[in-house]
């Protein structure tokens, strides 16, 4: 089971990233997710979660709410991340992170996930 994040980098306030994880050995469909960020001196927060199977629950937390949008490429076995209208505060390490089952009450609680992907920077300058 390995997952692969991609789309990081540099971009003004105001931007938009996507950044994708890529996943192989397994269905990522089958599969709770979700994309973590970490900035300097932060601890690690869950952003984005979707529910793994036939009903698709997502979850944003509220300090990327309306801004940031999940969803699953089935066919090319990922998961991507829109994120619109970008800010300072969104500079971090994001990493996204893969499980077989998490429980709606700790889908924001990084040792939830079993499997991880390495980070990808995303920098967001004035």
């Amino acid at each position: 089971v390995q997952l692969q994040a991609s789309g990081g980098g540099l971009v003004q306030a105001g931007g938009s990233l996507r950044l994708s994880c890529a996943g192989s050995g397994f269905t990522l469909g089958n599969f709770a997710f979700a994309w973590f960020r970490q900035a300097p001196g932060k601890e690690r927060e869950g952003v984005a979660y979707s529910s793994g199977g036939g009903r698709t629950t997502i979850v944003y937390s509220d300090s990327v709410k309306g801004r940031f949008s999940i969803s699953r490429v089935s066919a090319e076995n990922l998961v991507n991340m829109q994120m619109n209208s970008l800010r300072l505060e969104d500079t971090a390490v994001y990493s996204c992170a893969a499980s077989r089952t998490v429980i709606l009450s700790a889908i924001r609680v990084p040792s939830a996930y079993a499997n991880w992907g390495q980070g990808t920077q995303v920098t967001v300058s004035s």
